[in-house]
């Protein structure tokens, strides 16, 4: 039986002449977080005046954020994004918020390595999108915390919307609740909705990644 072409050979051809083949796109240079929130809150109508208010935080802040002078934390980022009504993943890329053709007869969506590139917040905390395309009502990505990396603020818990899957890839990475500390190594999984109290941080001395999946009701 002859065996289908492989997609890797369809990506070759375009290594090797530099040029994108019919039906796939290419990604684009990534914009910083900020000016990625400010275009997502000028496209929703809402001043940085009234997204301060929303966060608790002065207009000078947010204004800060927005320039690049200053990276948000974790939980910041996923406050400014509920408050704009988008998906964590709304804020790493620009194409996120635009469908995404299958590229190919088999009808699936392909990301290659590197295409994804990764953004860094406060305290060095880095994700990545892991999801090729578009995947409405999901985001999946991944987080590399380095040691003494946090989420959060040395003593606060934050909560967020949606329901949160995560794995520990490598390192070692602790979640603090209300009444609990949960410690996770490489290969232990966890769960739980966004709206209990937590805190993510590394105690440990090698880098924490984990791999996340976060639902949205």
């Amino acid at each position: 039986m002859m065996q289908p072409p492989l997609a890797d050979a369809v990506d070759h051809d375009a290594a090797t002449t530099g040029s994108s083949p019919a039906g796939t796109t290419t990604t684009e240079p990534s914009a910083s977080v900020g000016a990625r929130v400010r275009d997502l809150r000028q496209a929703r109508g809402i001043s940085a005046r009234a997204l301060a208010k929303s966060l608790g935080i002065s207009p000078s802040a947010v204004s800060q954020i927005e320039r690049g002078v200053m990276q948000p934390s974790v939980s910041r980022l996923i406050a400014i994004t509920d408050a704009l009504g988008v998906p964590l993943v709304a804020a790493f890329d620009p194409a996120s918020d635009r469908p995404v053709e299958p590229a190919g007869p088999s009808g699936f969506t392909l990301q290659r390595a590197g295409q994804s590139p990764d953004i860094v917040l406060d305290s060095g905390v880095s994700f990545r999108r892991l999801t090729p395309g578009s995947s409405p009502g999901v985001d999946y990505f991944e987080s590399i915390y380095p040691p003494g990396a946090s989420a959060h603020g040395a003593d606060g818990l934050f909560h967020h919307e949606g329901y949160e899957v995560g794995t520990v890839v490598a390192g070692e990475l602790t979640i603090d609740f209300e009444a609990e500390r949960v410690i996770l190594r490489a290969g232990d999984a966890i769960s739980y909705p966004c709206s209990v109290p937590h805190r993510l941080h590394n105690t440990g001395t090698a880098d924490a990644v984990a791999h996340w999946l976060i639902v949205h009701a």
